[in-house]
């Protein structure tokens, strides 16, 4: 299941102690959202499933090569994906090189049915853009042009920040895929 748009990092943002723990990181827990859906239509060939949600929106899904059992879902199935995601911010040391990695990993699911689960960590040195302690908000930008912005709920932690440092980020996100036949 290809990765979910999603606002990132919305419930908080790194605390360090002082600027002299250079070591020091802080989790940053995303978000968690369960999605409930049926199974509309299947297209094999194309590797893409159509999923009709509770609210009834139509949602397509491109399924990952790695999936083998593709040809066992059938119109009608029920589909629980749940997405997550978190990150982890350790202040960046001045002569420390910087990091630039992306993971991705896939597991089948061992059950009856079709399921598994798919996983991205990347880990990127990025330097604070700017900060808005007004919103409060803060802004990244990192390597090959990836830019981020994202509100904050502790200002104290911002406060500590400055416009140009140096910040490693370990970015986690990850969907959890099952499908059941429809209950009769």
């Amino acid at each position: 299941m290809p990765r979910m748009s999603t606002t990132l990092l919305a419930t908080a943002l790194a605390c360090w102690a002082t600027a002299s723990v250079h070591a020091q990181s802080k989790e940053i827990l995303g978000e968690h959202r369960t999605i409930n859906a049926t199974v509309e239509t299947v297209d094999t060939g194309a590797r893409r499933i159509v999923l009709r949600t509770q609210s009834g929106e139509l949602r397509t899904v491109r399924v990952p090569d790695q999936a083998t059992r593709l040809s066992e879902i059938k119109p009608g199935d029920a589909v629980t994906a749940t997405y997550y995601d978190n990150i982890v911010l350790r202040m960046k040391p001045a002569n420390e090189p910087d990091v630039d990695t992306r993971t991705i990993g896939i597991t089948r699911g061992t059950g009856a049915r079709p399921g598994g689960t798919t996983a991205t960590q990347q880990a990127m040195t990025v330097i604070i853009d700017a900060i808005d302690l007004n919103v409060p908000s803060i802004s990244f930008r990192g390597p090959r042009g990836w830019n981020y912005q994202t509100k904050v709920q502790d200002r104290d932690a911002l406060q500590r920040l400055r416009v140009g440092d140096r910040v490693d980020i370990v970015w986690t996100e990850a969907t959890l895929v099952s499908v059941a036949r429809p209950a009769k």
